[in-house]
C-alpha cells in the first residue's frame, strides 16, 4: 500500500479521505492541530451564541473509525524534507509516498502589528468562542459603567471586511440589538446613548464577488437593519479602543471582528518558487505543486493552474476545496487502476450569503439568477446543513435553529473561560 500523508482535515482534505477510504491500494493518514473537523461557514452562529460548537465540529477519530486504511495523527506540520519523502510534525515525523497540502488559509493582517494583537479572528472554533465571549463580557460591562462614553464605546461593534463573513456577522449583530438586547439587557436598551453596529470594507461595494443586484440589495437590506455601512474606509491601525482609517477618520470601540482578508501559509522546506500570490502554492490542473513530483496542494493554499474558465486561480471557497479533494481523490483512484488523470474544472454552483432573518441573497450563473429575500434564505439554510459532515450535525443545527427562529431568541449566550491548572 502506497502511503498518502494529508496535511489539514478540512473540506479539501476530509473529501480526498473519503474518496480513497476503503481503497485497498493506499493508507491514508490525516494529520490536523485539531482532533475535530468543523465547517467554517458557520463559525459566526458560534460567535452570536447561535450554535454550540458541537454542532459544527465531529472528532476524526470517529469520523474514520469505520475506515481500517485511514488514521489521524494530531500535530503542526512544521517541515517537509522531500529529499527523504519525510515530513516533521510537532508530534514526530512520517514517511509518505505522496502527501497533500490541504491547510487552508489564515488570517492576513497585511503587516499591522496592531490590528495582529488587539483585533478578533474568525477562522477557527478557537477564534469563536473567544468572540462569543468577548460579545457577552462588553455588554455585561455595558449594563454596569456609568460613563456615557465609555457605554458607547462598548456598545460599538465593528465588523472590518465586507465579504460574506462580514455582511454574516453585522446583520446577526442587528438581529440580536433588535430581538435579544431588550430582553436579556433592558439597563442598556432604549437609553439615549450612542450604539452602533459598523460595516466597513476598503472597496466600493459589499460582497465583491457577487452580482450588482445581490451587493445593492444586501447594502439596502443591512441599512434598513441599522447596519452603519462604511466603504472606501481602510483599517490602518486599532490601538486604546480606537480604530483609526487611511482616510484620516477614526471611530471609538472596543470591538473589531478582523474578517478582511486571508492569505495562505508559508510551509518550511517548500522552495519559495512553488508559491504565487497570497503564498499559495502553485498547482498544475492535477493538483501536482510546480517542481514537485510528489507533493499535492489544495483548497484555499493552494492556486490551481490549467482550468480555462478561472485563469488566474479559483475563489478561497469551500466549494473548489470540496471539489478538488474528490477530484484528488479519484485521481489516486485512476493511478492505482493504470487509468488516465482527470483535469480539474471547477464547476461554480453560485454563491450564497445570509443577511439575517428571512433575508439572504443568492447568485447561480447556469441558468444566470439572482434571488434574494425569504427564498434565498431557504436555499441558504438547506444547502448549509446539507454541507455538515453527518445527520447528527445536521438534526442538531436544525433544532437550534428551528427553535431560534420560532421564539426569536437562544439560551446559548454563557461566557465560559477555561482556565489552566497551576501548581
Amino acid at each position: 500500500m502506497k502511503q498518502i500523508v494529508i496535511i489539514g482535515g478540512g473540506f479539501a482534505g476530509i473529501n480526498v479521505a473519503q474518496q480513497l477510504a476503503r481503497n485497498p491500494a493506499y493508507s491514508i493518514i490525516i494529520v490536523d492541530r485539531n482532533n475535530y473537523n468543523f465547517f467554517p461557514p458557520l463559525l459566526y452562529q458560534v460567535a452570536t451564541s447561535f450554535l454550540e460548537p458541537s454542532n459544527i465540529s465531529y472528532p476524526f477519530r470517529k469520523l474514520i473509525r469505520p475506515f481500517k486504511n485511514v488514521s489521524y495523527r494530531m500535530g503542526e506540520f512544521q517541515e517537509l524534507i522531500t529529499a527523504e519523502n519525510k515530513v516533521v510534525l510537532s508530534t514526530g515525523t512520517l514517511q509518505y509516498d505522496y502527501i497533500i497540502f490541504a491547510t487552508g488559509a489564515e488570517t492576513n493582517y497585511f503587516g499591522m502589528e496592531n490590528l495582529k494583537n488587539n483585533a478578533l479572528p474568525m477562522k477557527t472554533v478557537n477564534d469563536a468562542l473567544l468572540l462569543r465571549n468577548h460579545f457577552l463580557q462588553v455588554m455585561e460591562a455595558a449594563t454596569v459603567t456609568t460613563d456615557v462614553a465609555e457605554r458607547t464605546k462598548l456598545l460599538t461593534f465593528m465588523v472590518a471586511g465586507g465579504g460574506p463573513t462580514g455582511v454574516e456577522v453585522s446583520g446577526m449583530l442587528a438581529e440580536m440589538r433588535r430581538t435579544i438586547l431588550p430582553l436579556d439587557y433592558p439597563e442598556v436598551s432604549g437609553k439615549n446613548y450612542e450604539a452602533h453596529i459598523y460595516l466597513v470594507d476598503g472597496g466600493t461595494s459589499l460582497l465583491k464577488p457577487m452580482s450588482e443586484k445581490s451587493q445593492k440589495d444586501t447594502y439596502n437590506e443591512l441599512t434598513r437593519m441599522g447596519v452603519e455601512v462604511l466603504l472606501n474606509h481602510r483599517v490602518k491601525d486599532y490601538a486604546d479602543d480606537v480604530v483609526t482609517f487611511t482616510n484620516g477618520k477614526s471611530i471609538a470601540t472596543k470591538t473589531l471582528v478582523w474578517a478582511a482578508g486571508v492569505s495562505a501559509s508559508v510551509l518550511p522546506g517548500i522552495p519559495t518558487a512553488c508559491y504565487g500570490a497570497g503564498r499559495r502554492l502553485i498547482a498544475n490542473e492535477f493538483h501536482q505543486v510546480k517542481d514537485l513530483t510528489n507533493v499535492y496542494a489544495i483548497g484555499d493554499t493552494s492556486i490551481a493552474s490549467g482550468d480555462p474558465a478561472f485563469p488566474d486561480g479559483h475563489p478561497q471557497v469551500a466549494q473548489v476545496a470540496i471539489q478538488q479533494g474528490i477530484n484528488v481523490g479519484k485521481n489516486f483512484k485512476a493511478l492505482a487502476a493504470g487509468k488516465p488523470l482527470q483535469p480539474f474544472r471547477y464547476h461554480d454552483k453560485g454563491t450564497l450569503a445570509i443577511i439575517g432573518r428571512n433575508k439572504a441573497v443568492a447568485d447561480f450563473p447556469r441558468p444566470k439568477l439572482h434571488l434574494n429575500g425569504f427564498i434565498a434564505w431557504w436555499i441558504w439554510i438547506f444547502v448549509h446543513l446539507m454541507s455538515l459532515i453527518n445527520y447528527r450535525n445536521r438534526l442538531r443545527t436544525f433544532y437550534n435553529w428551528a427553535g431560534a427562529y420560532l421564539t426569536k431568541d437562544q439560551s446559548l449566550r454563557m461566557i465560559i473561560r477555561p482556565k489552566k491548572k497551576t501548581n
